[in-house]
């Protein structure tokens, strides 16, 4: 189906005060539920798929490609790690030892952050601002949750929210739409304040429904799955995406674009 039959709509809201962030008014793109998508967060990014939105790495992809993506009327969502550190990025020199916490389990080279950190906070929305002066429609920050996994901080649920919900007005003040990276736990705290929720594995874990407050309000629920035995027949999945509303991939963990199976 040509892009033409995707559409997105525009939202109008006033950002409130959170945090440095002062209070002001913006508009930002929405994507809607059938909004289909590709994400490519390594590699050389394939920009020859005929879907409506991308979710590619901010620090990698040129203000060119997202250009070009863009004139096609595709929307572009920039990818970074809002929640941890990672030592490859041109900015990791922003950051204090005293930030760093334990390693992300699987992930050489990146550290759970302390989200209670002024510094940390400074250096997301330098991230930010990145992502809006390269042309970014939106952000999808990543490890969201760190609250929920061995961090090294005592973090709390309610310092989560609070990360959470200023990193979602600092992007709004931006005109930037932005995507809950999992944390599904708190989803129904942060469903008002966020415009889509990009979802790793909430089918192979039987926790989707925890995601259907995000539809019910009329914003999309991006799905990627990596377990093999939904790769070699993504049959179900796709029968239960397609009835939920969700929008699902298959895809290597990497996300290298090696192999995509797509629902829609």
């Amino acid at each position: 189906m040509s892009n033409k039959f995707y559409f997105f709509f525009l939202a109008i809201f006033l950002i409130g005060s959170c945090s440095d962030e002062t209070t002001t008014s913006a508009i930002w793109v929405q994507p809607s539920v059938d909004t289909t998508w590709q994400i490519q967060l390594s590699g050389t990014v394939n920009t020859e798929y005929n879907v409506g939105l991308y979710d590619i790495d901010l620090f990698d992809v040129s203000t060119a490609k997202i250009a070009g993506l863009k004139a096609r009327g595709i929307i572009v969502i920039c990818y970074f790690s809002g929640g941890s550190y990672e030592d490859w990025r041109s900015d990791e020199s922003s950051f204090s030892a005293v930030d760093l916490g334990n390693e992300l389990d699987g992930w050489e080279g990146e550290n759970w952050l302390d989200i209670t950190s002024a510094r940390v906070r400074a250096v997301m929305l330098t991230r930010l601002d990145l992502a809006k002066a390269k042309g970014c429609d939106g952000v999808d920050p990543d490890n969201m949750n760190g609250y929920d996994n061995d961090t090294g901080f005592d973090l709390t649920a309610a310092e989560q929210l609070a990360y959470n919900i200023f990193m979602a007005n600092a992007a709004h003040s931006r005109g930037l739409a932005v995507g809950l990276k999992n944390d599904l736990d708190q989803v129904a705290e942060l469903v008002s304040y966020f415009d889509f929720q990009v979802n790793e594995q909430c089918y192979q874990y039987d926790e989707c429904s925890l995601l259907f407050p995000f539809i019910a309000a009329g914003k999309p629920v991006f799905n990627i799955e990596y377990n093999a035995a939904i790769v070699s027949d993504p049959t179900d999945l796709c029968a239960d995406a397609a009835s939920w509303s969700f929008r699902s991939l298959v895809m290597p963990l990497l996300l290298d674009d090696t192999s995509r199976t797509s629902c829609d």
